[in-house]
């Protein structure tokens, strides 16, 4: 019943208004008061499906008022029925066709006044009051469409940010605890294997060390503190924590070394991480070359291993290094070398 309060508001006001219209004429009886009824009751009905057909159902009545002002006497309230339509169409977005219906009828009214042979009904004052009246019931529709449009795109925002995040969110917490736990899965097997308990005593304590590194990363993801995001900075401690598991590591630098923005530092720690994590699981490799190429538009990251080469491990490693790239407006490529092992080059520009 709620959903058509506004409706029966408006029905009862104008039936309601019609009907003292009629008692206050006095002794003068009705002018076609049967037809006038009849199109009261229509103009009412209409306006409850003025949310499915607005612009319909505001010509609708329009079309009531046209046939009843000049058929019946005295007049009764069917003209707040367009008026309540009018404004309805123009906030559901048919502005253009609520503008055209008040051209309409106060065209309508024009031509009455001046074909009428009982003088006029509508002076000028209340002919231009009418026009304002109509006009600000557009004006006040249009206002309320927009208003809704941009709550509608406000919402809208929120829920792709908000799609974005957690998509950050997933890279971050696959990055930052996949490399870690990659390297405790590989100290944990080498202990396992190794009799010498002074090489399983030097295994576990990097699992010791890679499960702390992981715990730090985990709760500066979760937090998003981007002041803790790690940069190119942490790649020798990334170097060292994989040269734990057996793994020799060498990083290069082409160029002259220098500050980046925040977000080209981050994306580039990460390809890093997950490159040197893919070859600590599958390659096989024992050596691998990490160079970081600076220039002036654009820092180069590139990964290599001896390892066993072959396709590109399936899985969100690869996918998330190109998302990352691809939000900076760079793209990585994975391939195996000719000679055996494989190389990941990601290139990221610089603004």
């Amino acid at each position: 019943m709620r959903r058509y309060l506004p409706e029966s508001a408006v029905t009862v006001a104008v039936l309601v208004g019609s009907l003292f219209a009629v008692l206050n004429d006095g002794a003068k009886p009705p002018h076609h008061a049967v037809a006038g009824w009849v199109l009261t009751v229509l103009a009412c009905a209409a306006i409850f499906f003025r949310r499915r057909y607005p612009l319909s159902v505001a010509g609708f009545t329009l079309a009531c008022c046209a046939l009843y002002y000049p058929l019946t006497d005295p007049d009764g309230l069917v003209l707040l029925a367009f008026a309540y339509a009018l404004y309805t169409a123009a906030a559901a977005g048919r502005i253009r066709g609520a503008a055209l219906l008040v051209v309409a009828a106060m065209a309508g009214v024009a031509v009455g006044e001046i074909s009428s042979r009982s003088g006029r009904h509508v002076d000028n004052f209340a002919f231009f009051l009418m026009t304002g009246w109509f006009v600000a019931l557009v004006a006040g529709g249009a206002v309320a469409h927009y208003r809704a449009e941009a709550e509608r795109t406000k919402e809208a925002e929120a829920r792709a940010r908000a799609t974005d995040e957690r998509l950050r969110i997933a890279r971050e917490l696959h990055d930052a605890l996949g490399h870690h736990l990659a390297l405790i899965n590989v100290q944990a097997g080498a202990a396992l294997h190794r009799r010498d308990p002074g090489q399983a005593e030097e295994a576990l304590g990097a699992i010791k060390d890679a499960s702390k590194t992981a715990l730090q990363e985990l709760r500066a993801t979760l937090g998003m503190l981007r002041q803790t995001e790690p940069g190119l900075s942490r790649v020798a401690e990334l170097a060292e924590s994989v040269g734990a598991s057996g793994l020799t590591v060498r990083t290069e630098i082409d160029g002259v070394a220098r500050e980046l923005p925040p977000d080209v530092e981050h994306a580039a720690f990460r390809v890093v991480q997950e490159a040197l994590t893919n070859v600590a699981k599958h390659a096989a490799a024992k050596t691998v070359v990490v160079r970081l190429g600076y220039r002036a538009d654009e820092l180069s990251v590139q990964v290599d291993d001896d390892g066993r080469g072959g396709d590109a491990p399936q899985g969100n490693g690869i996918r998330g290094m190109a998302e990352r790239a691809r939000a900076l407006g760079g793209e990585v490529t994975a391939s195996p070398l000719e000679n055996g092992g494989f190389r990941v080059r990601a290139r990221l520009p610089v603004r």
